[in-house]
């Protein structure tokens, strides 16, 4: 399953890269792009000291981390939302019939290497924070542990709203607006938002997992919300969970898809 899916995504990139000046030119507008949210960040701070509780440094924490996080998801699963274009095609039939699985062959649709200028520019903000912030290292084991988390709930949330597809057929803006809305989401601290906002994503739908919950562990801070302390620790196990459902709808997809010739 894993070398279909590298021998897939080797094929995209070895055409991407065919164009270098054109491969170069997208890495850099996607960092650019993707900066503009770094930007708004910085434009709030520049007239107030803390959002939220949280000075800048903070905020560029969690951002980083959640943005590491979505953009590698972003790059290697995001074309999951293309789904619906070949359902109406007819064309999700043929990838019915090969032997490499389904989930594979849309992840690597169309890949584009190219995204890797927001994951770069995601690792560089991490990187500042971690280097001005005063944490504990003792702490810092968190950090991968709060990454792989969220790489699993984002493409969980990813194959969730492809699965969805397979019933709306024709709304990938809706799906659209629950994955990227939700990268948009972690953005920010958590205590900006409204209680009942911040129960939904902790309880039902595990956002608070990928950078939030445990991102106060790491910086050492108590949550605004009272929730108690081994919710820090919870990331690895919602993820399982929320992977478990994803599967699991998925393949209901899979089953109750019925074909354009059908």
């Amino acid at each position: 399953m894993v070398s279909s899916y590298l021998v897939l995504v080797w094929a995209w990139t070895r055409a991407a890269m065919a164009y270098r000046a054109s491969f170069a030119l997208m890495v850099l507008l996607g960092s650019v792009i993707t900066a503009t949210d770094v930007a708004v960040i910085l434009v709030i701070f520049a007239n107030t000291t803390s959002l939220a509780g949280f000075s800048r440094d903070e905020v560029l924490f969690l951002y980083g981390v959640a943005g590491v996080a979505f953009s590698l998801c972003d790059m290697f699963v995001s074309n999951l939302d293309r789904i619906s274009q070949h359902i109406k095609a007819g064309t999700f039939d043929a990838m019915l019939i090969r032997p490499v699985s389904p989930w594979i062959q849309m992840a690597t649709d169309r890949f584009m290497p190219s995204r890797i200028g927001r994951v770069l520019q995601a690792a560089v903000v991490l990187g500042y924070a971690l280097a001005v912030l005063d944490l504990d290292p003792g702490r810092l084991w968190m950090l991968p542990v709060m990454i792989v988390s969220g790489i699993v709930i984002f493409a969980s949330l990813w194959t969730l709203a492809a699965a969805a597809q397979f019933v709306l057929t024709d709304a990938p803006e809706v799906t659209n607006a629950f994955t990227y809305g939700s990268g948009q989401l972690t953005q920010y601290p958590f205590s900006a938002y409204g209680r009942d906002l911040v129960r939904g994503v902790t309880y039902v739908l595990p956002l608070a997992f990928v950078n939030w919950q445990p991102g106060l562990y790491v910086l050492d801070r108590a949550d605004p919300f009272g929730t108690p302390g081994f919710m820090r620790f919870l990331g690895p196990a919602a993820a399982v969970v929320l992977a478990l459902l994803a599967a699991l709808a998925w393949r209901q997809g899979l089953r109750h898809y019925r074909s354009t010739g059908s």
